[in-house]
């Protein structure tokens, strides 16, 4: 059976950066819960990084690519360079992944780990910008398909054979 990863903070767990979470309360993810299809996971977490912590934005005018190549970094706004922590987290998420047999991903947008579409800019000014987070990118390249909290139903669609337009 395809199981669906979900973002820690989605299924209701405080591990964001501010100690808090986003919980996404749907019939999908109670559905997927029953089935045995859901897990859930936090990258930054995984990859060392403590709860509370400070934001962190993706350097602005790099990518996801370029920080996980090593040619650009993930920073706080004092500047401490917290790059390891997330490229060890989108790692550890895809192992996590690969060993229960996660076919689908539900992520949470905006995130430098885990959006989709966007991520902050990296000027910690509010503003996004198009692209995706590290895990987001280094899942959706070794063939798990990539939604955000957004599109559940196209997730479950995706998961039961039916497309969905993941990344």
């Amino acid at each position: 059976m395809d199981r669906v990863l979900v973002s820690a903070c989605l299924a209701g767990r405080p591990v964001r950066y501010d100690g808090r979470a986003r919980p996404v309360g749907d019939a999908l993810l109670d559905r997927w819960r029953a089935e045995g299809r859901l897990v859930v996971h936090c990258p930054e977490v995984a990859g060392g990084l403590p709860v509370p912590r400070p934001p962190a934005e993706i350097e602005p005018g790099a990518t996801a690519a370029d920080v996980l190549a090593g040619r650009a970094r993930i920073l706080t706004p004092a500047g401490d360079d917290v790059t390891a922590y997330f490229t060890a987290g989108a790692r550890a998420a895809l192992a996590f992944a690969r060993d229960r047999g996660v076919a689908v991903a539900v992520l949470k947008e905006s995130s430098p780990s885990c959006g989709l579409r966007e991520v902050y800019d990296g000027t910690f000014s509010g503003r996004r910008r198009r692209g995706p987070g590290v895990t987001a990118h280094l899942l959706a390249g070794h063939g798990i398909a990539v939604f955000t909290e957004h599109d559940l139903a196209a997730a479950d669609a995706r998961l039961r054979g039916a497309g969905g337009a993941g990344r």
